[in-house]
């Protein structure tokens, strides 16, 4: 390699051929003369027809410095010029490049794929060879090794079949592979590390070391990746977890909770204060909106570190209580409704009421707490439900262990038995560990538990593969049999604390919770049952299909897995009936590779590479070229240009050197272009803002803006939402899917829509945004197979029959957007009387929400206000009374298609008709 100053040519051997311009310089002095151009009639060309002899034309002085220009730029070309190539290699040595390849690195692998890609290019113009290393175990038992002496173009090969694996690293099973390494001289060892610290990571700088000078490339604080632990579940929710391993300074980033489709059912955003390493997040989730939940992930962050997979544990499942003590009223902090309800809550929706009520509900689990014995009835209807799937949970108490009726998991003793007491030789038992193929396996027991009273189960021959938990006299505290694809538990001890001070234990939480979690066989109980691989996390986290080399799990040790190559992170299972195995399960803490020996040189991954001048230059010489073919057509009369052939070729030149000139420039462009793209979707994302569709007619354009800032005050004023400034969309250059709602105002002279319009609007509809099509006329819209209306409609019939959009209604009387916020009638505007029409019932998308709103009552006309919130427009016949109905509708709007169709639900009724006074 030659260096001058910043530049360098890494063959500069192909220089010497520049020695050959002097002989082209003769070469391309000669040229054949131009054709003759006569027109045709005989006597014409007679009498114009002069002997001429004409000498060959020398080619222009210009023309031939431009060929010799395209010959010295190949030329420079494939000596492949560099621009700051960076510092040589250091040492004699090969480079030897190891990489960390585990999940960390997925986030920032482009990076790393640039900063090998230009490692390996100088080795090779220094005629280095080269050693790869990968720290991630790549096969099931297959060991980490090194590579070898390898040529940079084999190398180059290795590296990019590298890919992040969803599993970390294993560094010393690396630190075993060096120390097996063979190098002869002084290497130039490269780490490029994942930013991430471990017991062996010092170890293993310490031995690279020892080749030569080691060089590690880490990332920015900033940049590091970011991981998400298990939710736990809350009374109103689930908060979850999120872990940086570098705590210096404050950060921001946003957090999605997402259903299995992929659509966004909640956004936050998350904030590590300085100092501290992890930060917690709430999610305000409704039951329902809550069960759907399939992954939470970290925008922007793709590893699999960043994406927490959900299953059924997380999921709330109703849970019934019904209870046979009498007292609840009287004492109701001493009931067993009390302790069950305050256990459950964190997870469940908790129901109460007679069998028969809960019943006739939708139940996962029914709970009966000391109920000794059930009518004929009760047992027939609990023993069809539970063959269906359901799981009774019974409880002991003083009326069980009396009068216990047959719906037991095993034989029990009349009476109770009791533990300790004036007139007892015993003590209080205390719990043994839990059994592998119990469904409490791994759960932690406090020492501090203790059940004083419980009843005693009939000794028979399959009581032990029954029992899920015993006291340390072996005596059984939890029984279960299998009732057709339910379950029925018996827990031996009361569920309060007369017997034991179990439910006032966490113990007592897990334990219900697993209970809760083998309802609707969506998670099975049983120990013996295998979980293979259904669906795996790759290092980007996506999810897809699993490799070849993943295995089942058993379920007894599933709780203890933890992800790696045999086990890749993702779901295990058949069907509906699976397990997430998550990377967060087997990672403890996080923390950042800040220690490092001395003499270790640190390099970020945003250094300056340098600039590689030989495409540009290519580049160059190909423009030059087809510009020289085009002059030559010229100078032969082949093509015909205005003015003279010299003016036209001359001309040519200098377009063809103003882009040669200008390339980089366009290039800034599109990368201006790409950042303006960028900047868009950060100020779309960064708040919730109603969008409005510019139609190209200024006018109208600035009252859907003077219109939504309307309305995005009065919602600040009077709801819970805070919508941000509101944005003009460009329907065919903008992203959509940023809004959850759109206010298009149609006009008469309305452009038709792209295919790539379409196509992005009917997207956005399918994903469940809402638009609101307002066609301004005043008087009714109908939308029917014949048309009528204004030219606006006529318009807004020729868009709508280019989208995949459903059969559509006028509003009814009782539809969720005349009472998602406001209860409402009608729907007025700056115009009255339109009708309003939505989607047909059933919806497919977004909860039922519709799609599409279509009305022609100019709602933004009435909801424009200029800064000092004065309306802008006058609203007739009504007035400001009607102004402020226009205003309740776009309240409800909003809410009805950010909230979904919850106010359906009939817990609402009985509050709306006696609001409605009837």
């Amino acid at each position: 390699m030659l260096e001058f100053g910043p530049f360098a040519v890494a063959s500069p051997w192909m220089l010497t051929a520049l020695a050959l311009l002097p002989a082209l310089w003769w070469l391309l002095r000669v040229t054949p003369p131009a054709p003759l151009v006569r027109a045709f009639p005989p006597l014409r060309l007679l009498l114009a027809l002069t002997p001429q002899e004409e000498t060959p034309a020398h080619t222009p002085l210009w023309l031939v410095l431009l060929r010799m220009l395209i010959v010295a730029l190949v030329i420079v070309a494939l000596a492949h010029p560099l621009f700051n190539p960076g510092a040589r290699l250091t040492g004699s040595g090969p480079l030897v490049l190891v990489i960390d390849d585990g999940w960390a690195a997925g986030g920032r692998w482009a990076a790393r794929r640039a900063a090998v890609a230009t490692l390996i290019d100088r080795a090779e113009r220094e005629d280095r060879a080269v050693v790869v290393l990968a720290t991630a175990p790549a096969r099931p038992g297959e060991p980490v090794r090194a590579s070898g002496l390898l040529r940079p173009a084999e190398a180059r090969r290795v590296v990019r079949a590298l890919k992040p694996k969803p599993w970390p690293v294993d560094r010393k099973a690396a630190l075993d592979a060096i120390s097996r390494l063979e190098i002869t001289g002084s290497a130039h060892v490269v780490w490029l590390a994942d930013g991430i610290s471990d017991a062996h990571a010092e170890r293993l700088a310490e031995r690279l070391q020892a080749f030569g000078s080691l060089r590690v490339y880490t990332d920015d604080a900033g940049a590091l990746a970011r991981l998400v632990r298990a939710p736990v579940p809350g009374g109103d929710g689930l908060t979850v977890p999120v872990l940086r391993p570098d705590a210096r300074g404050e950060t921001r980033l946003w957090l999605r909770a997402s259903a299995e489709d992929g659509r966004l059912l909640a956004r936050r955003e998350v904030t590590f204060a300085d100092a501290e390493h992890e930060a917690r997040i709430g999610f305000a989730l409704p039951g329902e909106m809550r069960n759907k939940v399939a992954r939470f992930e970290i925008e922007g962050r793709n590893s699999a570190g960043a994406v927490f997979l959900m299953d059924e544990r997380w999921r709330r499942r109703p849970v019934g209580i019904a209870s046979g003590e009498a007292s609840e009223s009287a004492q109701p902090l001493l009931s067993d409704v009390y302790y069950l309800t305050r256990a459950l809550e964190p997870f469940s929706e908790v129901r109460k009421g007679t069998i028969d009520k809960l019943l006739a509900q939708n139940l996962a689990v029914l709970v009966l707490a000391d109920i000794g014995r059930l009518t004929e009835s009760e047992s027939r209807r609990v023993r069809s439900w539970m063959a269906s799937g359901g799981v009774v949970m019974r409880f002991a108490g003083p009326r069980l262990a009396a009068n216990v009726d047959a719906l037991v998991p095993v034989r029990v003793r009349r009476g109770g038995r009791e533990l300790g007491g004036v007139m007892s030789w015993t003590r209080p038992a205390r719990l043994l560990p839990f059994d592998d193929r119990s469904p409490f396996a791994g759960l932690g027991i406090p020492a501090d538990v203790r059940v004083q009273r419980q009843v005693l189960a009939e000794p028979t021959i399959d009581l032990n593969d029954k029992t899920w938990a015993r006291l340390s006299d072996g005596t059984p505290l939890v029984t279960a049999a299998k009732q057709g694809q339910g379950w029925l538990i018996l827990m031996h001890t009361t569920a309060n604390t007369e017997w034991s001070n179990l439910p006032i234990s966490g113990l007592f939480i897990e334990m219900l919770q697993r209970i809760v979690g083998l309802s609707q066989g969506i998670v099975g109980g049983d120990a013996d049952t295998v979980y293979p691989p259904l669906e795996s996390l790759d290092g980007f986290g996506v999810l897809g299909a699993p490799p070849s080399t993943a295995v089942a799990i058993p379920g007894r040790s599933f709780a203890k897995t933890v992800a790696a190559a045999a086990t890749p992170p993702g779901y295990y299972g058949r069907g509906s009936a699976r397990r997430a195995l998550n990377l967060a399960n087997g990672i403890e803490t996080l923390a950042a590779l800040d220690s490092l020996p001395n003499g270790v040189a640190r390099v970020s991954y945003r250094r300056n590479t340098g600039t590689d001048l030989k495409p540009w230059l290519l580049l160059a010489a190909l423009i030059l070229l087809l510009a020289d073919l085009v002059i030559g057509f010229v100078m032969r009369g082949l093509v015909r240009l205005p003015g003279t052939r010299k003016t036209a070729a001359a001309a040519l030149v200098c377009l063809s050197v103003s882009a040669v000139a200008t390339g980089p420039g366009m290039v800034r462009a599109q990368q201006a272009g790409a950042d303006a793209e960028e900047s868009f979707a950060l100020e779309a994302t960064r708040e919730t803002r109603l969008a409005y569709v510019r139609t190209g007619d200024a006018s109208l354009d600035e009252v859907s803006r003077s219109g939504m800032v309307g309305l995005s005050e009065v919602l600040r004023q009077r709801t819970a939402v805070e919508p941000g400034e509101p944005m003009g969309v460009n329907i065919e250059r903008d992203e959509l899917a940023f809004f959850p709602l759109l206010y298009w105002a149609v006009t008469p002279v309305q452009r038709a829509l792209s295919d790539r319009a379409v196509s992005k609007l009917n997207d956005y509809l399918r994903n469940g945004g809402t638009i609101l099509f307002d066609t301004r006329e005043q008087g009714s819209f109908a939308y029917d197979l014949f048309g009528s209306g204004g030219a606006a409609a006529a318009r807004l019939r020729r868009i709508l029959g280019a989208l995949d959009i459903p059969a559509l209604i006028p509003v009814p009387k009782d539809h969720v957007l005349t009472k998602s916020f406001y209860l409402l009638r009608a729907f007025p505007g700056r115009w009255a009387g339109g009708t309003v029409w939505v989607e047909r019932r059933g919806g497919r998308h977004n909860d039922g929400v519709s799609t599409v709103i279509i009305g022609a009552n100019d709602w933004a006309g009435a909801w424009a206000a200029n800064f000092a919130g004065t309306p802008l427009l006058p609203v007739v016949p009504g007035g400001e009374r009607q102004r402020e109905m226009a205003y309740r509708f776009g309240i409800n709007w909003v809410m009805y298609a950010l909230t979904g169709n919850y106010k359906t639900d009939q817990v609402h009724v009985p509050a709306i008709i006696e609001r409605l006074g009837q």
